[in-house]
Formats: structure tokens, sequence, C-alpha cells
């Protein structure tokens, strides 16, 4: 399958291009002429709904990486809704989170039809499961069987951007602000949910790629680029496993789904010897403002001191 670039017209590409940097002076030139330069992190990327290969690099952050997909394929970066992980599909168990695998090839999900739908609460819980793609689109992650909006059949679907709810945008709200809104209101009210399907259509126009080095690449994805500080770390399972289980826990207790918020708590808990320090831990820090109960911050624990014992790993292994 072909390679893209930036578009330098409408039909023509250009090859892959460096930043242009200016040429360093005096004694700071000679220190980075000394200094070894560091290899350049390059990820394969396609548009989920059909594209060529795209070549991106020089992101550190999910708004970095948008705008790069963007250049490549001369689109608007606002026209993306999320990315998964060596899968073109609505994946969400494949969603990109807080970090990805130096291997990982990267499926950018693009705005589709736009659907009003009306919705009356009639319980509490509606069912779903919010989440963000970390550039102020909240999306719906998953919707539980046999809820409110489970009932509504197709009409709302997995990956749905939820643009509006009434007459409220909600661009640039973060997932939990939108779990909190659906949560207030009244029940026996009739809202009206302003949705953005992800393109669907094209996906089998998408040349056939390798599955073999798929699969390869996502078995042997050692290594990890923190999304946040653009650092590669080595990825230990038991510590996947400890945010899969704190996300799981954010998601009973919030109806939300954060890779970044649970991998804070791992990393906020992971070196506290008993539940009292990690909870004065967790009042001092900058998630306080979620309000987390003394309960919940028990099951958090546990799940860190399972993680961290072994626990989680042998259950896994069973």
């Amino acid at each position: 399958m072909p390679f893209v670039s930036k578009k330098k017209s409408k039909d023509e590409h250009t090859s892959l291009t460096e930043t242009s940097m200016s040429k360093p002076s005096g004694e700071k030139s000679q220190r980075q002429a000394d200094e070894p330069s560091k290899p350049k992190l390059v990820f394969h990327c396609q548009l989920a709904h059909g594209s060529p290969t795209g070549l991106i690099s020089g992101f550190s952050n999910v708004k970095e990486l948008y705008s790069k997909i963007a250049e490549c394929y001369d689109i608007q970066a606002n026209e993306i809704l999320f990315c998964t992980l060596n899968t073109h599909k609505v994946d969400m168990n494949k969603l990109l989170g807080g970090q990805i695998g130096l291997e990982d090839f990267i499926f950018a999900h693009l705005k589709g039809s736009v659907k009003t739908i009306q919705v009356f609460k009639g319980e509490p819980a509606l069912g779903l499961t919010i989440t963000d793609n970390g550039a102020g689109y909240a999306f719906i992650k998953r919707i539980k069987e046999g809820s409110i909006i489970d009932k509504l059949g197709d009409q709302i679907k997995v990956g749905d951007h939820i643009e509006k709810i009434n007459d409220q945008d909600l661009i640039g709200s973060r997932h939990f602000e939108v779990a909190k809104m659906l949560k207030d209101i009244p029940v026996g009210t009739t809202f009206t949910l302003k949705l953005v399907e992800p393109t669907r259509e094209g996906f089998l126009n998408i040349g056939a790629r390798n599955s073999k080095q798929v699969q390869k690449s996502v078995a042997n994805g050692k290594q990890t680029m923190r999304m946040k500080s653009g650092k590669v770390e080595k990825r230990d399972e038991f510590v996947d496993l400890a945010v899969a289980k704190i996300n799981s826990l954010l998601e009973t207790f919030m109806g939300i789904h954060d890779s970044d918020l649970a991998q804070t708590i791992w990393e906020l808990g992971r070196d506290y010897q008993n539940p009292h320090e990690f909870i004065e831990a967790i009042a001092n820090s900058e998630i306080s403002d979620f309000g987390f109960g003394e309960d919940f911050v028990f099951d958090l624990w546990g799940a860190i001191s399972d993680a961290r014992d072994g626990r989680l790993m042998a259950l896994n292994n069973q």
C-alpha cells in the first residue's frame, strides 16, 4: 500500500519532510553537535474508513497527534473523533489512550453523519459509559445491555460523539462533565441528544494489511510512548492490568472510561504501604476535585495492591 505525507496539492503528494530548524550558534551549537541525535519515532497511520498509509511523527500528546494526522491527509484536525490501535473497526477495547506501543498502527476515525435523538429518561441510569478523545470530544464507549439507551436499538451506537444535550454545546467538555449532565437529568424527562457518528462507509476499500504483522506488533509491543510526556517506557503487564482494573472501577462509580486518570491513580498509589496514606495523597492531589468517596478509594487501593503484589496477574493467568 502506498505511503503518503502532507499534500502539496489536491492530487499530488510530497514525501515526508522534516521540520526545518534554525542553526544553533556558539557554545550551544558545539554541545548539540557533540550530543548523539535521538532516534525519531515514526508511526504508521490510516484513516479508518479507507486511505493510503501515512507516516506520523513528532507528537507527544493527542492534540499534536491529531494535527500531524490532519497535516498528512490534508484535513482539519477537528474532523477526527478518536483513534484506534491495530484495527479500523469502532472497537472501544482498542481505543488510543494514554500510551501507544512503538509498533502500534494508528487508525483515525473521522466525523460522519449527524443525528438528533429524543430520549425519555424513565429510570435513573441511562446505561452509558462516556469517554473522550483528549481533544474536546466526548463519545460513547459502552452501552449496557437492557438499558434505556440499548432499547433504542441502532439509533445510538458505540463511538457516537455527544455534541449537544438539548441546546447545550458539549465540544470541549470532559467525559465526566458530560456523564454528570446526563446523570442530573430528572427521571421522567424527555431530552434531546445531538450525536455525530464516526464515518463507517469505505471499510471494505481499505487495502489488505498483513494480519500476521499486526498480531506480531501487538504481541511484541514491549515498549510504549506516554502520550503526555512523549517518553518511551517499557510496558509492564501488571501495570496494564492495574490500569484496566482501575478503569473498570471508574466506569462503575462514575460512568466514565479514562486511561489517563487510571494511570494517574496507579502512579499516585503504587509506592504507598497502606490505604490511609493513599487517601491523604488523593486529597492533596489534582484529582481531589473528583470527590471520590472513602469506600471507592479503598476499592482503588485494593486494585493497586492486588496488581503490585501479583494477585491480578495470577488471576489473569488462570
